[in-house]
């Protein structure tokens, strides 16, 4: 177990906060199941200027969450099927997240419930299945489930249910420390993807990854 990171921590420089994430665990709690996955990547959406965040689009029902108080999720759907969870950072009235694109689940198999009847592959995975993912061998090419923000939503089962919510206290979903330090050479600092509408702001380096991890959604 860990410590559940505070406001403090997401009260701060987006792009600082972001890259601290990287290595932080995730938990997702269900009745008395846990799904723990570790953050191997993220993108960060930094204030009214940039053109790649909903918040250049001004306040609306949609991004308010964003314009509120560090440590908040904000979660919406892509695509009119995938949802993509953000943490809010920075003071309130600085519009800012981070999206959570991949986690990686290595450490998370034993406290997973057991595979439904019939689904014993990652790849056999639908969007209403319960809690189901499957260890993958070394070197298997069997698609990996959490390695995309949608992906990763649907196996921790983050819908709009949860946008708003306080992931600063240990209810359904909140981030932990667990003592793990990314060094900077172990940090890879890249193009958002998706945003090649955002001019200027399409080649910031806004997204950070674990090198090496094989659960990062693209390299």
């Amino acid at each position: 177990m860990g410590k559940i990171l505070d406001k403090k921590f997401y009260n701060r420089n987006t792009l600082t906060v972001a890259k601290e994430l990287l290595g932080k665990f995730i938990v997702r709690k269900i009745g008395d199941k846990k799904i723990v996955g570790k953050i191997v990547e993220v993108e960060a959406y930094n204030g009214p200027q940039d053109l790649a965040s909903h918040a250049s689009r001004g306040k609306t029902e949609r991004n308010a969450i964003m314009f509120g108080h560090p440590g908040f999720s904000y979660v919406y759907m892509i695509y009119g099927m995938y949802y993509c969870f953000n943490i809010v950072t920075e003071d309130r009235g600085f519009p800012a997240a981070v999206l959570v694109r991949a986690v990686e689940m290595n450490d998370a198999y034993k406290n997973l419930p057991p595979l439904s009847k019939g689904r014993t592959k990652v790849g056999l995975l639908k969007p209403q299945d319960p809690l189901l993912i499957s260890p993958l061998p070394r070197g298997s090419k069997e698609k990996i489930t959490t390695n995309g923000p949608g992906k990763f939503c649907r196996a921790f089962k983050i819908d709009k249910k949860l946008n708003g919510m306080d992931i600063t206290k240990k209810k359904n979903l909140w981030v932990e420390d667990r003592g793990k330090k990314i060094k900077k050479a172990d940090m890879v600092s890249a193009k958002r993807i998706g945003v090649d509408y955002a001019k200027e702001y399409k080649n910031k380096l806004w997204r950070f990854y674990l090198k090496g991890s094989e659960w990062v959604s693209r390299k």
